[in-house]
């Protein structure tokens, strides 16, 4: 454990443009920000944002984009 860190258990948080933050376990989060499915230290956190924040626009650029996508026609 970091010496200098004064939280010892963390969370991975999550909004509604599915982008994650690391949070400290002890305080409340912010408005529009909930529980991604992951607590414990900053590292395992860190590691399990890492594995499912593998495309980091937000939620509304990636459903934009999707819908201009030209239409391949074959």
């Amino acid at each position: 454990m970091d010496e200098e860190d004064p939280f010892n258990e963390y969370l991975a948080a999550v909004n509604e443009e599915e982008q994650y933050a690391l949070w400290p376990a002890t305080l409340p989060l912010p408005e529009g920000w909930r529980e991604a499915g992951m607590r414990g230290s900053k590292d395992e956190c860190l590691s399990f944002i890492g594995s499912v924040w593998t495309d980091m626009r937000p939620r509304s650029v990636r459903e934009a984009m999707r819908h201009d996508a030209p239409r391949v026609v074959g």
